[in-house]
């Protein structure tokens, strides 16, 4: 179905967000931000993989932490369960986020796969059904990073897609604001060819809480273009086409498609990914490009050829800590102290973003509160 979702029309259903200083919540505020006639819609923001930079990512502590700061969406990442339950992970090697190394019983179940091309040694989750998954416990992904999460390690489950979903719910009547899902599909190729699809899942867990229609609060995002495209014909939720800065989508490899990620970020491309999704995610480096030293050049016109062909444009990932941000925005010389980021988003709150992927919500909103 032909997607005509303005560029600026964010779900209407969405509230405002509290302005929060750094890890401090402030109460909610309850007024509505509709939209007005002639007025542009604030950007949202989006926690990503939850409140990851204080909480070990993909928990629902972390999705709890994201509402609590200000996040409009919680992202989950889904990947599948031997027994075909969606899960929230960052990849379907869960050594890295897990404490399944630590487990004697599961031992033998590392293995080495090929996962789009790149082999990988680890333990997968379509090895293990939802319940052996429950009797593990996430820990940080960053941990010489992000060292205060890790004494969080050990401490919460792996959440499937449905308790990420329940947690939005309760928390949107708790706090008289609507707070949406954004998941992700993860390596829909390689799940498909393992019999373990994970658009049918996604899809019925989302028409089970009857979330089905465009202006519900649910972006289904992903790197892949065919599964976005079968999603199109199954389900009318807005979709979301992701782009990196390098290479292309793996689904394109497969087909021996020639496209890269940056031809889809011409104008050319973002009119193509138009016919089927209603908005674009974007590395930060698509539309605000660094130099090889690390340093900021010229933005680019994405932005402003994707709106002209009515598509939404997210960015990903901001995050506080100085290795991640330019060097224009560094503060000091320790990687992991916090640099400018205010800096940072009120330059791409400046060129027209319509939604940043944060791992520290808090920072998002509070920029987003100066605009």
């Amino acid at each position: 179905m032909r997607r005509t979702l303005s560029a600026l029309g964010v779900a209407g259903a969405l509230l405002a967000a509290a302005v929060v200083v750094p890890a401090v919540a402030a109460q909610a505020d309850s007024e509505p931000r509709a939209e007005q006639s002639g007025a542009k819609q604030q950007p949202i923001v989006i926690g990503h993989r939850g409140a990851s930079g204080y909480r070990p990512e993909h928990t629902l502590e972390a999705y709890r932490l994201a509402i609590r700061l200000g996040a409009d969406y919680i992202e989950p990442d889904l990947v599948s369960t031997k027994d075909g339950v969606l899960v929230a992970r960052h990849e379907n090697e869960i050594s890295g986020t897990t404490d399944v190394a630590a487990h004697p019983e599961f031992a033998a179940r590392k293995a080495t796969k090929v996962i789009d091309g790149v082999g990988v040694t680890g333990w997968f989750t379509e090895d293990f059904t939802l319940a052996e998954l429950k009797t593990l416990r996430a820990k940080e992904r960053l941990p010489q990073v992000r060292v205060a999460n890790t004494a969080f390690d050990g401490k919460f489950e792996v959440p499937t897609f449905q308790e990420v979903i329940d947690l939005a719910r309760t928390e949107s009547k708790a706090r008289g604001r609507t707070i949406g899902v954004y998941p992700e599909t993860k390596h829909p190729s390689y799940f498909t060819s393992i019999g373990l699809s994970l658009e049918e899942p996604l899809v019925a867990v989302l028409k089970a809480n009857k979330l089905t229609h465009r202006n519900d609060p649910v972006f289904i995002q992903s790197f892949e273009t065919a599964n976005l495209r079968k999603l199109d014909r199954m389900i009318d939720v807005r979709l979301i086409q992701l782009m990196d800065a390098a290479g292309r989508p793996y689904d394109f490899t497969v087909a021996n498609d020639p496209r890269t990620y940056a031809d889809l970020a011409a104008a050319s491309g973002l009119a193509w990914v138009a016919k089927y999704a209603d908005g674009v995610g974007l590395n930060k480096n698509l539309i605000v490009p660094r130099d090889a030293a690390g340093k900021l050049l010229p933005p680019t016109s994405v932005i402003r050829d994707a709106h002209k062909v009515k598509l939404l444009v997210h960015a990903w990932t901001f995050r506080a800590e100085n290795q991640f941000l330019a060097v224009d925005h560094r503060i000091g010389t320790d990687p992991n102290a916090r640099g400018d980021i205010t800096a940072e988003y009120e330059l791409f709150f400046g060129l027209g973003l319509d939604g940043a992927f944060a791992d520290q919500p808090d920072t998002a909103v509070a920029a987003r509160a100066g605009l």
